[in-house]
């Protein structure tokens, strides 16, 4: 077997009894049954649907050997493919699937009524991987058509929506490369390069989120291109995750902060009594990790976990565990074929250790917003892109993330960045998830809040907080301290650990608690 051997469709013709997917409910699949899936939906998009190069197909899926075979069905068509959230409402939907200029959509059992509400205004085929209530199953798309691959075989591309929890989601496109299947998937070796991962890393890779958002994607499909095995979970839940990482023995893993978080809140003794000896390489990224929740997984999982910073436009940063260790809080320094610069609202770059506006570039990528020039163009600067992003790099190169541009309260004139006392609230032992924003205040003109959800060993809410205060009190100076806390039950975060904070900052009105007052606490919100 070729440790240096890269791309699916290869590992499929050389090994066809390798295993490639086992599903969440533990049915397996080879490479050679998945190749010829993935043929048969190629085929079927372009004699059934008419596809062509450059075409898109969306697909609003949960985590499946069907997204699976779409995705390199796709990847070998020259197509673009649109992955959306399940979770969202049909006119959400209906929004990307026009914005995209989608041709045809495939989506899960599980959400055909709303994909179908969404769909039927716009005229577009229906494909439903399961069964089918009224539109059509997508073995319609897929029968009687050829197990052999297509004669020709040009590399696709992702086309990724921002997650849109500030406006409407814009679509990330890039041109399509031009180069054949096989040589596409060779730009995973960047990524195998970087983290230094060998074959033996992926082989049992255990998709734990949504691979309809580009963090678990990305390395899944690496796995697949790598000669991997895909173990697939549908729905996350930290019992779950452990069992499965035990019984499967899973060598890797993309994870989010949000994960972190729900693991650590187990019992000790129920995190003990499972063996996670066998993960190598545990990504992260997709959302800030604060300090504390980083250290105490390193400690429980050991040198394994590994830091990414990045977006679906901009370049990345890697922070290897030693490297982390060393400058606790980095996100890490940009990769080989990355670019970084801080620079501030004039395009000036600032010294090193002071906090700017982060711009990055991936190679000599083009990315660019769909049918938004305008959001393209105020996003670059000298060959850049900004996701507005602020933060800092210190004197070894290595970035750290203080905040958005979008977040920033000014409390009296001073710049308050929510992270900071995000980062410092989440390492009280009460705390188990938190979120602050800002809200309008007669004297300082705007002050932060903080939204937190507390632990089971956390007293009434009244004792947690005003422990709070005066545990904040001495970390964090005196503009950044809360001026209120609302507890919540849960707070708003989608599945990749994304928190809704437009949601938070609409609860303080809902809370009735007025203006904000040293003496506030909200009355358990209970968002879901």
């Amino acid at each position: 077997m070729r440790e240096d051997q890269v791309g699916f469709r290869l590992w499929a013709a050389s090994h066809p009894e390798l295993e490639a997917v086992i599903t969440a409910d533990d049915q397996r699949f080879t490479y050679g049954e998945l190749f010829a899936e993935v043929n048969r939906v190629s085929h079927g998009l372009r004699e059934r649907c008419g596809l062509v190069e450059g075409d898109t197909v969306a697909c609003v899926m949960a985590n499946s050997v069907g997204m699976v075979a779409l995705y390199l069905a796709a990847m070998q068509s020259g197509l673009y493919l649109v992955t959306v959230n399940y979770h969202l409402t049909a006119p959400e939907i209906a929004y990307i699937l026009e914005d995209c200029d989608a041709r045809v959509v495939v989506c899960s059992d599980r959400v055909e009524e709303t994909v179908a509400t969404a769909a039927d205004p716009l005229g577009l085929p229906v494909f439903v991987d399961g069964r089918a209530a009224a539109a059509r199953s997508l073995s319609e798309l897929t029968d009687r058509m050829a197990t052999t691959d297509p004669e020709d075989t040009p590399a696709g591309s992702l086309m990724m929506y921002t997650s849109g929890t500030t406006g409407r989601p814009k679509g990330v496109k890039r041109p399509l490369s031009g180069l054949d299947a096989d040589t596409g998937a060779l730009a995973y070796r960047w990524l195998f390069k970087e983290f230094g991962m060998t074959r033996e890393a992926f082989g049992s890779w255990l998709v734990s989120s949504p691979m309809y958002h580009s963090a678990s994607i990305t390395p899944a499909m690496g796995a697949l291109h790598a000669g991997g095995t895909l173990v697939l979970m549908d729905g996350w839940t930290p019992e779950g995750f452990l069992r499965r990482v035990e019984q499967h023995r899973i060598t890797g893993s993309s994870m989010v902060p949000t994960h972190f978080f729900r693991l650590l809140q187990l019992p000790e003794a129920v995190r003990e009594c499972h063996d996670m000896s066998s993960l190598q390489y545990v990504l992260h990224g997709a959302a800030p990790c604060p300090r504390e929740i980083k250290q105490r997984i390193l400690d429980w999982f050991g040198p394994v976990v590994y830091e990414y910073y990045g977006s679906t436009e901009v370049g990345t940063t890697i922070a290897r565990p030693h490297e982390w260790l060393a400058h606790p809080g980095t996100v890490g320094r940009p990769a080989s074929i990355s670019t970084l610069r801080i620079l501030d609202t004039r395009g000036n770059e600032v010294p090193t250790g002071e906090t700017g506006i982060i711009y990055m570039r991936q190679g000599d990528d083009r990315m660019e917003y769909h049918k938004d020039p305008r959001k393209t163009d105020g996003s670059r600067r000298d060959g850049l892109t900004t996701v507005w992003d602020v933060g800092h790099v210190d004197e070894d190169g290595f970035l750290y993330i203080t905040g958005r541009v979008s977040e920033l309260i000014l409390v009296g004139g001073v710049n308050v960045y929510p992270a900071e006392i995000e980062n410092a609230l989440i390492g009280h032992e009460w705390v188990a998830d938190v979120g602050v924003t800002g809200t309008p205040d007669q004297e300082y003109g705007e002050v932060p809040v903080a939204h937190i959800a507390l632990t089971d060993d956390a007293p009434d809410e009244a004792t947690a907080v005003e422990t709070l205060r005066s545990y904040l009190s001495e970390r964090l100076a005196k503009p950044k301290l809360p001026k209120a806390y609302f507890v919540h039950e849960t707070l708003p975060r989608d599945p990749n650990g994304k928190l809704y904070k437009t949601r938070l900052a609409g609860a303080e009105d809902v809370s009735g608690a007025g203006p904000a007052t040293d003496d506030m606490v909200g009355g358990g919100h209970g968002l879901r």
